[in-house]
């Protein structure tokens, strides 16, 4: 790799600067040296050859443009001249082979997880408090309130102040100077030391604004997308508040839950507010009953279990121009890694695949998941443009900023977290994953309604790349942050865990990252690791109304 300048795909009319390049600077590529018109930013792109208005700009080996204006060779490529383009595609024949990578050194690796009665493993072990409707979001903050401190759970906080140790001490006759002298402050380290529950890795509560006064295909999602949560295997069991009127009603939860889990077991304890003498009682009961369900979820420890038992989601979000020649290919390596191993991975983010649908439609193993895949998109871009909104408008500022400024161009670098590996099953937005492989989920570009659908369709990890940085994380799947540039590793080492920035320093290479990836994501898996989004209590929730989102 050149330290100055890339060529991603050998039919690419375009080069990305690897690094800030000075106008008049010679670029020596095939036998030609030209200058460059103008200084590049690193992460930009340049033209390799004069365009006419009209010329198709190729990435990545796909459309992701077309010239709107003269372009000299050497001139930046900008949103000034280049407009949005992508191919068209077609159900074909479908691909039948693959050539996984060795594994062979993975082979007997196991991580260590929490193991469920429907044969699933969690890497971690959570209990959730959900609201059928957005009229008890107030009662599930009084449960926040009641459990957290009390049962050990603050560890987001720099430190607790323990106020009952003064008021046991005062009760018990304490002098003045052993009241100065007795110590009230604990760390995080200390809380979780002390917590009620040792093997209960969190209680997390899925507040949301839906349930009611919406279409009923959206109170029917967000039951399924429950559903999902309560089957996740990183969860334990539930508290559910229904208020009792609403369009979510409970049975429709219970109905989604068998769905997924003919055979479910797991502790489900449903109060519903208009069947209660009083709030005071439902609020008791609501306690009460949460904390006979954490008696049984701390009963279950980790045990090993084989990588198979890994359900990887990929997701990218403040992404730059580095995203997809560093960290989303070394998380596609991963992916593959993982597929070969027996595991499962799901890509989600549909409006972040236009352009490289044909690749994809190819990949799929069967024609019917190929036929899935491409109406969901045409669907899902029909719906876009109907509103005036179409997948055009799917880069945001950063992104264009940061060298990004098509979404053709933004997908076929996103798209390369899924790796080379067969498309085993397409979903729809809360259908769980049930096949090994790669899967396709249909999500919004938005990060937040991603990680939360990929959750809900049953991921029990989620690597999230990243170049300009986020705190997106997920209540109840461990979300592991990568950076595509040094510089943001750096920046923000406080949110990044796993820097793929070297290889665009030429330190690594995409093969080489994605193998140390897989190690990490195993010790995440383990508990060995903890994720700064996990630490940092970063636990974001958005169910995904179906309208547009991008």
């Amino acid at each position: 790799m050149s330290t100055t300048f890339l060529q991603i795909h050998p039919e690419d009319n375009i080069l990305v600067a690897l690094q800030e390049l000075r106008q008049g600077h010679p670029i020596t590529f095939n036998g030609d040296t030209f200058p460059l018109t103008a200084k590049i930013s690193a992460k930009h792109k340049f033209a390799l050859k004069d365009f006419k208005p009209e010329d198709p700009i190729l990435m990545y080996g796909n459309l992701i443009g077309k010239a709107t204006t003269f372009i000299a060779k050497g001139e930046t490529i900008t949103i000034e001249n280049v407009v949005h383009a992508s191919s068209d595609y077609s159900v074909g024949k479908q691909q039948s082979e693959w050539i996984a990578p060795d594994v062979s050194k993975w082979k007997d690796r196991t991580f260590i997880g929490y193991h469920r009665a429907d044969g699933s493993v969690g890497t971690a072990n959570h209990w959730l408090v959900i609201p059928m409707v957005f009229c008890e979001n107030r009662n599930v903050n009084v449960l926040r309130d009641a459990l957290l401190d009390s049962l050990g759970y603050s560890t987001s906080k720099e430190y607790l102040v323990d106020a009952e140790v003064l008021v046991s001490k005062y009760k018990a006759g304490a002098s003045k100077e052993e009241l100065m002298a007795a110590t009230i402050i604990k760390t995080p380290e200390e809380i979780k030391e002390n917590r009620t529950f040792p093997n209960v890795d969190g209680i997390k509560f899925l507040t949301h604004d839906g349930g009611c006064g919406c279409d009923r295909g959206d109170s029917d999602t967000l039951c399924n997308l429950l559903a999902g949560y309560i089957t996740n295997p990183n969860v334990a069991g539930a508290t559910i508040l229904s208020l009792g009127c609403q369009n979510a009603q409970v049975k429709i939860l219970t109905d989604a839950i068998a769905k997924r889990d003919p055979n479910f077991s797991k502790p489900l304890h449903i109060l519903e507010q208009q069947k209660s003498k009083s709030e005071r009682h439902f609020m008791e009961d609501a306690v009460k009953q949460t904390f006979l369900g954490l008696i049984e979820a701390n009963k279950v420890k980790r045990e090993s279990a084989p990588l198979s038992k890994l359900t990887l989601g990929l997701e990218c979000g403040g992404s730059d121009g580095f995203s997809g020649i560093s960290a989303n290919p070394a998380l596609g390596y991963t992916s593959d890694l993982l597929v070969a191993l027996g595991g499962a991975t799901v890509l989600a983010e549909f409006p972040e695949l236009n352009g490289v649908e044909q690749e994809l439609i190819n990949r799929c193993e069967t024609a019917e998941n190929a036929e899935k895949f491409a109406t969901l998109m045409r669907a899902y871009s029909d719906r876009a443009i109907a509103i005036g909104s179409g997948f055009e408008n799917n880069p945001s500022p950063g992104n264009i900023k940061d060298g990004l400024i098509t979404d053709a161009m933004k997908s076929a670098g996103a798209a390369k977290k899924g790796g080379t590996s067969l498309v085993k099953d397409v979903l729809e937005y809360t259908e769980p994953v049930t096949k090994k492989g790669l899967n396709l989920l249909c999500t919004p570009g938005n990060d937040v309604e991603s990680t939360t659908g990929l959750a809900g369709s049953g991921c029990n990890i989620i690597a999230f790349t990243t170049g300009l940085g986020t705190p997106t994380g997920n209540p109840v799947t461990p979300t592991i942050k990568i950076s595509s540039n040094n510089a943001l590793s750096e920046r923000m080492k406080d949110i990044i865990d796993f820097n793929a920035g070297t290889i665009i320093t030429g330190e690594d290479t995409i093969a080489s990252k994605g193998e140390e990836l897989l190690e990490y994501i195993i010790e995440v898996a383990s508990g060995s690791i903890v994720p700064a989004a996990v630490r940092l209590d970063q636990n974001d929730f958005i169910p995904w109304k179906r309208g547009i989102s991008l």
